[in-house]
């Protein structure tokens, strides 16, 4: 489908409006799928974790009108009291009838709503607070900081047209659409982590923290954004789940003493658990998860310990990440990854994302510098040709 046209400040919120949080986007080929890039108005590439790729609403729509370039979207920070829900394949884009679960989501949160670019999702913006936890299951998706919402104008019929404060609203849809279902994660994960305890050869020490004490924790040590990323689910800079699997597998052995029915528990709980956690994949009836908790353990070499930690912050974690980017590499263990090479592979591809966005335009400025002096060139030899005939007719 054609894109939606780029919106005026008219049909969209002051709440968003207001705020210098502004990028392009444009539709791009990657790893053949069609995936919505952020643009900096006026530059390269934009990212969602840099302000200084952000501009006014006013800047950033006139600049994708005279580039061409698909729409407009909205950066969500720390700074800012929103809230975005992201609901997929949820809309008929022919007659507009949102989906049962949709339509229950978009009644009970009451704020301000709009049809995606593709016509079959929508985006629904709140303030409040997310609560912790995943932020992800199936076709529902909330976040806070560090993404950006493509935003149409073509606001939901019967929906506000304002951002609304809906703290209460958003716990309950977090709840009932967003959070594991308890009961179930707890009975599967007492028989998944017993298992997994006694297929283990190596079991840690444990410790007494609770589950939302070491989530503080963890989200507050010196590598607490990559414990935070992985925990809502971001795979990004890992080249495969199950290896952003491990990576957060390993950081959950440091932090639970390698404890592998707390492990699975919280595992269960963060926004990468998936079906395939209890799947059978081993000829001895391990499952995924299982195997996956065995080797995490097994690779620890150190574990949090609460009684010798006050007032400290670990400014690393040694575990089976750590250890696989000092060990040789081709040890052909399934799930292992080394600990920062995913993360500084992501920063990495978007610093040579931006710098061949700008090597193409230096090019372009390029080209017209030599077209330019070509241009001159043919003008200075005409005139110069010009003067020798007022003096050489015979020319």
């Amino acid at each position: 489908m054609t894109d939606p046209p780029v919106p005026t400040a008219d049909r969209l919120p002051e709440t968003l409006t207001d705020r210098d949080q502004w990028v392009c986007w444009r539709s791009e080929q990657r790893d053949d799928k069609s995936t919505k890039v952020p643009i900096e108005p006026g530059g390269g590439y934009a990212s969602a974790t840099d302000p200084d790729t952000w501009r006014s609403l006013s800047v950033a729509r006139d600049h994708a009108v005279d580039t061409g370039d698909a729409g407009v979207g909205f950066v969500f920070t720390d700074d800012d009291p929103l809230v975005g829900v992201d609901l997929d394949d949820c809309r008929d884009p022919d007659t507009g009838a949102l989906s049962e679960s949709a339509d229950d989501i978009v009644e009970q949160l009451n704020s301000y709503t709009e049809v995606s670019p593709s016509g079959t999702g929508i985006h629904v913006i709140v303030a409040g607070d997310l609560p912790r936890g995943r932020n992800r299951r199936g076709d529902v998706e909330l976040y806070d900081s560090a993404r950006y919402f493509t935003v149409t104008g073509d606001r939901v019929d019967g929906t506000p047209d304002h951002v609304a404060e809906r703290p209460e609203a958003l716990a309950a849809v977090h709840s009932a659409y967003v959070a594991p279902d308890t009961s179930a994660a707890s009975t599967s994960g007492s028989d998944a982590a017993a298992s997994s305890a006694s297929r283990s050869g190596k079991q840690g020490p444990g410790n007494r923290l609770s589950d939302a004490d070491l989530i503080d924790r963890a989200s507050d040590a010196a590598n607490g954004p990559k414990f935070r990323r992985l925990w809502r689910g971001s795979t990004a800079g890992y080249p495969s789940h199950s290896e952003a699997d491990m990576a957060l597998c390993s950081l959950l052995a440091f932090w639970t003493g390698g404890d592998p029915d707390q492990m699975d528990r919280l595992f269960r709980e963060s926004g990468l658990y998936r079906e395939k956690w209890d799947e059978v994949h081993f000829s001895d009836g391990a499952t995924y998860g299982e195997r996956t908790i065995e080797r995490a353990i097994a690779r620890t070499d150190e574990y949090y310990d609460e009684s010798s930690s006050e007032g400290w912050t670990p400014l690393a974690v040694t575990s089976a990440e750590d250890r696989a980017s000092e060990q040789a590499a081709g040890s052909g263990d399934e799930g292992s990854v080394a600990d920062t090479t995913g993360d500084a592979l992501a920063d990495l591809r978007a610093e040579l994302a931006k710098l061949e966005q700008e090597t193409e335009r230096l090019r372009e400025e390029l080209a017209v510098e030599r077209t330019r002096r070509k241009e001159l060139e043919r003008e200075l030899a005409q005139q110069e040709s010009s003067r020798l005939s007022r003096y050489l007719p015979w020319r």
